[in-house]
């Protein structure tokens, strides 16, 4: 039996984004008094928030919720929540019984009410609450923070949803529309998590660029940026994650080489680069917009030979192998922009039928043999640029945001850390001799290149980082 009814346990699936809702559903629930526990069997409340976007994800979730419901003891109860409970509803409590309550993406603050509606039923059957009306926050958006903090790096949920069109994403099925959050409410969060240490923002929404387009904005992005460098001028890092191809304006680029803690780091999915399969995707197809925009950012960030005190660039993008109607030839041109542009990073990604989107139609031809090859492919080709990108670091110094500590096979102490080059999780690492406190920037030496991470010491002729006004990068 639980120790308390008035205890929760929650496991988080998923992406970053998904993180944020997890963090602003506890809030909540501590808010009403309850308090987290680490074992499962000591909670009242099992909450697992679901990723149900691909395949994959799917089935971790399935498996997760599975384990609960078998954990489960009387007077406990299990709620699914997010993307996959919002797209799949009753098909989620057919197969994990034991369900006792769904709550979709679109009212995550409602947690709450749907813990009470459990205790109250006069019913065993799951409670539904699933309201097709998308929300970013509740009627009294100071009761949760969109927010979850990673070490001296957080992440700032600044929309939710999507109105794009591409076919193969279920995000608009699960998510709903895109709904921007208000600019006094991220700037609000965003000084909060200074005052508590925080030295890097992290942006995040479906559609970064696409901020602000509910609310009648034209350039909500750049206008959130500008506002945000003013109130949190101390906060040494602001990252911006995903961009979609056509949105990134001059307006955008200038901000973001004239403000230094907006470091010159972008994640634009792409997810191919040959126009009819872009077409096929009902993604942007304009490739020469791709190629003149991507070298309007590299000049207006090339690095410090410029004397402006950015880095250069550093730019990433993920690509989909195997989508309906791929041939070799559209896929060589993916792997020839790969080899034009040189990429610092690379995702790819097995195309993945999902029922109910508009790809569903041209169904899943590409066999799994041949998805594999393709992206065996595209990873095998951008190790070597990333190896070579990477290698032209050496001798030079980054400064590094330390996240842990660590040690080598034979016992010698390490630091581990990120560059501006690297966003957390999806990027590489910087491995740093010695032991150096969690949260401090400091300046690195580059010594050495990997194919993803670099290694170095700490630079002690280097001048000393107290505050930033952003990104230093010194040869």
């Amino acid at each position: 039996m639980p120790s308390s009814s008035k205890t929760f346990h929650l496991v988080s699936l998923g992406c970053s984004k998904n993180t944020v809702d997890s963090d602003s559903m506890a809030q909540l629930l501590g808010n009403a008094g309850f308090r987290p526990v680490a074992d499962p069997a000591k909670a009242g409340v099992l909450l697992v928030n679901t990723c149900g976007f691909i395949g994959p994800a799917k089935e971790e979730s399935y498996r997760v919720l599975g384990e609960m419901a078998e954990l489960k003891m009387p007077g406990q109860m299990l709620i699914a929540a997010g993307c996959l409970t919002q797209r799949y509803g009753a098909e989620v409590v057919r197969r994990v019984p034991g369900i006792d309550g769904l709550l979709g993406t679109r009212r995550w603050m409602d947690i709450v009410e749907v813990v009470s509606q459990i205790r109250t039923r006069k019913h065993p059957e799951p409670i539904y609450h699933l309201p097709t009306e998308a929300l970013t926050v509740g009627t009294d958006e100071h009761q949760a923070m969109r927010t979850t903090v990673q070490g001296a790096s957080a992440y700032i949920k600044i929309a939710d949803g999507c109105r794009r069109p591409c076919a193969f994403c279920a995000i608009p099925l699960i998510k709903g529309t895109a709904v921007s959050r208000p600019v006094a409410s991220i700037l609000n969060e965003a000084r909060l998590l200074r005052d508590n240490g925080v030295r890097e923002i992290i942006l995040i929404a479906q559609d970064s660029t696409d901020y602000g387009h509910d609310l009648g904005v034209r350039e909500g992005l750049s206008d959130l940026l500008e506002q945000l460098v003013r109130a949190v001028p101390d906060v040494d890092w602001v990252r911006i994650m995903y961009a979609f191809p056509g949105y990134v304006t001059d307006r955008m680029i200038e901000t973001m080489a004239t403000h230094k803690q907006l470091i010159p780091y972008l994640d634009m999915p792409l997810q191919h680069a040959h126009p009819q399969t872009l077409r096929r995707m009902r993604r942007p197809a304009n490739m020469d917009w791709v190629r003149n925009t991507l070298a309007k950012m590299r000049d207006a960030m090339p690095g410090p030979s410029t004397g402006s005190g950015h880095g250069p660039l550093s730019l990433r993008t993920t690509f989909i192998v195997g989508y309906p109607g791929e041939t070799e030839e559209e896929f060589q041109t993916l792997l020839d922009f790969i080899e034009e542009t040189r990429f610092d990073r690379v995702g790819a990604f097995q195309f993945s039928f999902e029922p109910g989107t508009t790809s569903e139609p041209l169904g899943d031809p590409v066999s799994p043999e041949e998805k594999q090859s393709r992206w065996e492919r595209v990873m095998a080709l951008q190790q070597g640029i990333s190896l070579e990108k990477n290698q032209a670091f050496v001798g030079k110094t980054l400064d590094v945001l330390i996240e842990g500590q660590g040690e080598t096979d034979s016992g010698n102490a390490i630091s581990i850390g990120r560059s501006y080059r690297d966003a957390p999780e999806i990027d590489g690492v910087v491995l740093i001799e010695g032991e150096v406190l969690e949260g401090e920037l400091v300046p690195v030496r580059i010594t050495g290149a990997l194919t993803y991470d670099l290694t170095g010491t700490v630079d002690m002729q280097a001048p000393a980082v107290i505050s930033l006004d952003g990104l230093a990068i010194r040869a």
